[in-house]
């Protein structure tokens, strides 16, 4: 009876939240980019693309048209760079060691690279079971290259590598660059973090791994908020996150793993941590996911199917034991979930990552703890994806129906400041007055807009600060 209750009323509570989204997603229009446009057209420097230094509707119009398409063909060059980082990192599809970027040079001479690169065509030719490899299987079909044939597809790898390690080698430029700039001292200040890292990606495909370190962020911002009086017990009900991710491989080495089924941890780490603070009721949120790739919609909604048979979602969550984490970071990894899953056995890491001595593993890699949690089916079903384009899209809503919270992290480092600036009046058309938006990214404030920063949370791990944007 309870289980016949559940797949009856949770279907119509998500139901009507789909229907609030319903409402046509529309391009940002005229009259509301014109702020932005107006603001850098006053500013020095060519901030603005050719096509809109004398902007008018009609060219608006057109260059927000193919824009879009633009930047969502972007998702295919991320999807080629997580393709190298399998190649490094994997050992799903390889008995060889890991590479790491500091070692590559050195693993090329002694065969690893090419080892590695021969086991990945070998398992892109016949991917069985292997989802990273099913999906890059069709990767490179629809870049006209026949898996089947090694010859063509190892070539292929090896030129995505020697292209992915010389952008590593411009983006570490251009972040010391930013960083001496924005913090010319060297002293750690929260405030010049949060405004180096920003489009330092803007010219990269746009990738969706992940990681827990933004959702501890997150947290760490939330319990600031409430500290401080900004956010109150109970206060958040409608709730969206902005490209939450997919974990396919992280590009970072400590982070990077491939043993266990592709998943998303943002929704559910955020709602976690709403609960766990006391900001949101358990059965109270309703919580909308944006995002330009269909991959993650696609895979959100298989989860919903399951929920609605009462089958619960399995996040694995991994840790480095050698890794130098805070006493606050390792609280968290360990408290991650308990407000909306259950732990569950997880998956037994392959024998690279298994401890031997001195949290090492018996060739002396890191050595991984592991916990796993699985999410309550309920919690799935108030996770309602939606194809959106934060630069240049926004759902007209109702005030009742807008947002109090909305957060976005490692996601506006792939766009300029006008893309930036464009997102920032986007999300605060979907806020309520006063509704928040997190992210660890400066967005540039328009003149008069509806948007402006309230403050900063410096998180002290991972040279990361959120700062938070409110609605006026």
């Amino acid at each position: 009876m309870r289980l016949s209750r559940i797949s009856l009323i949770f279907p119509l509570v998500c139901a009507s939240s789909a229907c609030v989204l319903a409402a046509d997603r529309a391009l940002t229009s005229w009259a509301n980019a014109k702020p932005v446009l107006d603001q850098l057209l006053d500013q020095p420097g060519d901030l603005l693309p050719a096509e809109l230094r004398n902007p008018n509707e009609a060219s608006w119009r057109a260059w927000s048209q193919r824009q879009d398409k633009a930047i969502r063909a972007r998702l295919q060059q991320g999807d080629l760079d997580s393709m190298v980082n399998l190649l490094l990192y994997g050992t799903s599809f390889t008995k060889q060691p890991r590479i790491k970027i500091d070692a590559f040079t050195e693993a090329s001479r002694a065969g690893v690279l090419r080892a590695r690169v021969n086991d990945l065509v070998a398992g892109l030719r016949s991917p069985g079971n292997n989802e990273r490899l099913t999906f890059l299987n069709g990767l490179l079909r629809s870049q006209g290259i026949d898996p089947s044939a090694p010859g063509e597809t190892g070539v292929f790898i090896y030129n995505n590598v020697l292209r992915v390690i010389q952008e590593m080698g411009t983006l570490a430029k251009r972040a010391e660059e930013a960083r001496r700039l924005t913090q010319p001292d060297a002293v750690p200040d929260p405030a010049a973090i949060f405004n180096w890292r920003p489009g330092l990606f803007r010219d990269r495909g746009v990738s969706l791994d992940t990681n827990i370190f933004p959702d501890f962020s997150i947290e760490q911002a939330l319990r600031d908020l409430k500290n401080r009086g900004v956010l109150r017990e109970g206060q958040v009900a409608r709730v969206a996150v902005i490209g939450p991710g997919l974990d396919v491989i992280d590009k970072n080495e400590r982070s990077s793993y491939d043993y266990y089924p592709q998943q998303t941890l943002q929704p559910f780490a955020l709602y976690d941590s709403l609960v766990r603070l006391g900001l949101a009721r358990a059965s109270g949120v309703s919580m909308s996911i944006f995002d330009i790739s269909s991959r993650v919609i696609n895979h959100i909604q298989r989860a919903r199917e399951l929920a609605r048979m009462n089958t619960g979602y399995v996040i694995q969550l991994p840790r480095q034991v050698a890794d130098p984490w805070p006493a606050g970071l390792i609280t968290y990894w360990r408290s991650l979930g308990d407000r909306v899953g259950a732990e569950v056995t997880p998956i037994r890491p392959p024998e690279i990552f298994q401890i031997a001595d001195g949290g090492l593993t018996a060739n002396g890699g890191p050595g991984l703890e592991t916990r796993a949690v699985r999410i309550r089916p309920d919690v799935v079903l108030r996770c309602q994806p939606e194809n959106l384009n934060i630069v240049l899209e926004r759902i007209p809503l109702a005030e009742a129906d807008r947002f109090d919270l909305i957060v976005g992290t490692n996601v506006f480092i792939y766009y300029d400041a006008f893309e930036r600036s464009l997102a920032l009046e986007n999300a605060g058309a979907m806020l309520k007055h006063g509704g928040l938006l997190l992210t660890n990214d400066r967005l540039p404030e328009v003149r008069g807009g509806s948007m402006r920063q309230a403050g900063l949370t410096d998180v002290q791990y991972n040279r990361d600060a959120v700062g938070w944007y409110q609605k006026r």
